[in-house]
């Protein structure tokens, strides 16, 4: 059975015309059927309704005598007497117009033109969506997020500023007490939360977008080298890795516990500031998983604080962490440094696969 067309269909003109004012009626936005001369031969029950205009008013007048000429717009002009001739077609143009009783309104317009074979003459179809509200919400979308940016952009600058409050007071209090101990724990509290400023910092640098750990570690260990290392002591810090993109949250754990680590390699892997130390943070990717290490070439005690059954605050804050994160630990000390390495628990178990 051969499929039926339009010529099979409709063995008359007046059932052809009855389907082509259907389809006219059915369209949901406003619709004009124009003839070469641009005349109305029909008008859509949404263009009706849309305008306030009624058919007796509009079939069979000119369009730019529509109304009280509302229609007559320079811009409109140009694309029906040019650019329709020209090549036939027009998409997505905008026009911005005054309309009686609907006021400033923003139409979308999409024409084409129709040739037909018996030689009739061509017919345009305009269609017209009012785009008026959606580019209304659009802006106060856009403002919306200019604003919440602005107030981000604020409360990182007073967290910033307050974190560093608070690591002065601690350092001022360092400097008051009289117990070593508790002066080494206040700044080693003063390091932490400079750190935690740190990472914060570099955080707010890389925006709401996902973050490109390689690039994020090594501003990180630039701000650590130069506020826990300067000039004073001969170690280098690098960061080496492949291109990974994460999340804001896990890139500040990730952060937090490269700064925690780093900070345990300066202060127990080179006890002697006149050796040479060498400081390298890696970050490694198994499609979704990674593999975090932090390596030195210093003393390489076996019985580095990571390797202690009994661990210390640093060693606790990179456990709980890395626990957040879905990942082990693990520390290898021998004569050559110490390697404190963070796995996420599916990396291997990819490796291995992809092998």
């Amino acid at each position: 059975m051969q499929p039926t067309d339009f010529r099979r269909q409709f063995k008359s003109a007046a059932d052809a015309c009855a389907l082509a004012q259907g389809i006219v009626d059915t369209v949901c936005a406003p619709l004009l059927v124009l003839d070469k001369e641009l005349h109305v031969i029909a008008a859509s029950r949404s263009f009706y309704a849309a305008f306030k205009v009624n058919p007796e008013e509009t079939q069979g007048r000119h369009l730019y005598a529509l109304g009280d000429g509302q229609w007559n717009i320079p811009a409109l002009r140009l694309l029906l007497e040019n650019i329709i001739p020209e090549h036939g077609v027009m998409t997505d143009y905008e026009v911005a117009h005054d309309f009686p009783g609907l006021g400033c309104r923003t139409m979308r317009l999409n024409a084409r033109q129709v040739f037909y074979e018996e030689g009739a003459g061509a017919t345009i179809l305009l269609n017209m969506e009012d785009v008026t509200e959606r580019q209304i919400l659009t802006q106060e979308k856009d403002d919306l997020l200019r604003q919440k940016g602005l107030l981000l952009d604020e409360l990182q600058h007073r967290v910033t500023n307050s974190l560093q409050i608070i690591a002065s007071i601690i350092l001022l209090k360092a400097k008051m007490v009289q117990s070593d101990e508790a002066r080494d724990q206040l700044r080693d509290a003063h390091t932490r939360v400079m750190s935690i400023a740190a990472v914060q910092k570099q955080l707010h640098a890389f925006g709401t977008a996902p973050i490109d750990m390689p690039p994020y570690l090594s501003r990180l260990c630039e701000t650590l080298a130069v506020s826990m290392i300067g000039n004073i002591r001969p170690i280098s810090l690098q960061v080496v890795g492949e291109g990974s993109c994460a999340t804001s949250g896990q890139a500040e754990s990730l952060g937090l516990i490269t700064t925690e680590l780093v900070m345990n390699a300066l202060k127990h892997a080179f006890p002697d500031d006149k050796t040479n130390g060498k400081i390298t943070v890696k970050y490694e990717v198994n499609g979704t998983n990674w593999k975090l290490s932090v390596a030195d070439n210093g003393i390489g005690r076996p019985d580095s604080i990571f390797a202690q059954p009994k661990t210390g605050l640093g060693t606790g804050i990179v456990k709980a962490l890395a626990h957040q994160l879905g990942a082990n630990v693990e520390t290898l000390a021998n004569s050559e440094g110490t390697t404190v390495t963070i796995t996420h628990a599916t990396f291997l178990a990819g490796a291995i696969r992809a092998a």
